[in-house]
């Protein structure tokens, strides 16, 4: 039933935000150079690599490595990354993913391939065995701001809870979190 939650959802929303990702790839073009889609090695299911896109908030030849490890990440932003990154029109594409059964709309989100101790630690506990999400209930308990064992557990509570109601919960949560633009790192 989640696969085709995703499914289901996932083309609904291509459809109302053609227009929103239109514009974005636009001002990602017309602000920046390089491409417009950034295909991020990330970890998916089982640890296995998968390319999840998104629209390019950073610089070309900026480090690959997670944003709360990144010392003065607002440099390496382009003219729009700031905005797109607040907003979470940055994620739009992944819903190419969600699509191609990489990621679901609720699980853990994908690691970098190189967050080594978030990588262990999810092994460790089983959470590696889930669908990564596009959000989750680490996202909406602290985003970016979590230290990588708390939201470890946050993603084992997830694994426990999981339920049909309690992912529509934290879509919901998501959406009053973004539109707040509650915990989100530039």
């Amino acid at each position: 039933m989640k696969r085709l939650f995703d499914l289901v959802m996932a083309l609904q929303a291509l459809i109302v935000f053609l227009v929103p990702a239109v514009l974005v790839a636009l001002a990602v073009l017309l602000t920046s150079k390089g491409p417009i889609i950034y295909w991020s090695d990330r970890v998916g299911r089982y640890n296995k690599i998968f390319k999840m896109p998104k629209f390019r908030t950073m610089q070309i030849g900026t480090p690959t490595v997670a944003t709360h490890l990144m010392v003065d990440n607002k440099r390496f932003l382009t003219r729009v990354g700031s905005f797109l990154r607040k907003s979470s029109l940055d994620e739009l594409p992944q819903l190419w993913s969600i699509i191609a059964g990489d990621m679901s709309f609720v699980g853990p989100r994908p690691a970098l391939f190189n967050q080594d101790d978030l990588i262990k630690l999810r092994a460790e506990k089983g959470v590696h065995n889930l669908i990564p999400g596009l959000t989750g209930w680490a996202q909406i308990n602290g985003r970016d701001e979590l230290p990588v064992p708390d939201k470890v557990e946050l993603d084992v509570e997830y694994m426990e809870r999981q339920s049909f109601w309690f992912d529509i919960y934290i879509i919901w949560s998501t959406f009053v979190k973004v539109v707040s633009r509650d915990g989100v790192a530039h």
